[in-house]
């Protein structure tokens, strides 16, 4: 039986996330409260607006939950929004969830005017260059020893991260056709 994968769906791109995973032939739940997180192989947390996730998080009580299944080994991905909200550091007062030991600076390639798109090799994703769309962006700007950096941009902007079972990236792969980084996602799920 394939993966069954949870995508948080209180904001954002989540229904996205949800066709492309369906297109991988893996199984997604959209999680709206801490009751749907039971029985899941692992967690996409989307794009959106950070601070209204992580508010909405704390108010239905998900956020607990979700360490509490990072703690235990539950592949959880974030991406763009998701990322921030994984991050330890944001430089700022928010909702956070502290998965993953990094510092990231929020919507640091411009307003959603200055959005782009850029291929980027991901280390672990073969058959070349990813085509990353970036919305609002944050990047990572620093990395504690035990995170492994998976993609950079050409000015060494890093994109993507992985903390053993924590994936982070800081662009919208599910804006793609690109299916390759939601396999390897289901992959992790598989390998736990």
């Amino acid at each position: 039986m394939s993966a069954l994968i949870g995508v948080l769906a209180l904001q954002g791109d989540f229904a996205e996330h949800v066709q492309v995973l369906d297109a991988v032939g893996g199984r997604a739940r959209q999680v709206r409260d801490a009751n749907q997180l039971e029985g899941l192989d692992g967690l996409i947390i989307p794009g959106g607006e950070s601070t209204t996730i992580g508010m909405l998080m704390e108010r239905y009580d998900l956020d607990g939950p979700i360490r509490d299944l990072a703690k235990h080994g539950m592949p959880i991905w974030g991406t763009c929004a998701g990322l921030i909200l994984m991050a330890c550091d944001v430089g700022r007062q928010q909702p956070l969830l502290e998965l993953i030991n990094i510092s990231v600076e929020r919507n640091a390639f411009g307003r959603q005017l200055e959005s782009f798109e850029v291929s980027v090799d991901i280390e672990g994703i073969s058959g070349g260059g990813f085509p990353a769309v970036f919305i609002r962006a944050p990047r990572v700007v620093s990395v504690g020893d035990d995170v492994e950096v998976l993609a950079r941009l050409d000015d060494g902007s890093i994109v993507a991260v992985r903390q053993k079972n924590l994936l982070g990236t800081a662009f919208h792969p599910e804006l793609t056709c690109d299916l390759r980084l939601h396999r390897y996602f289901v992959g992790m799920t598989e390998a736990v």
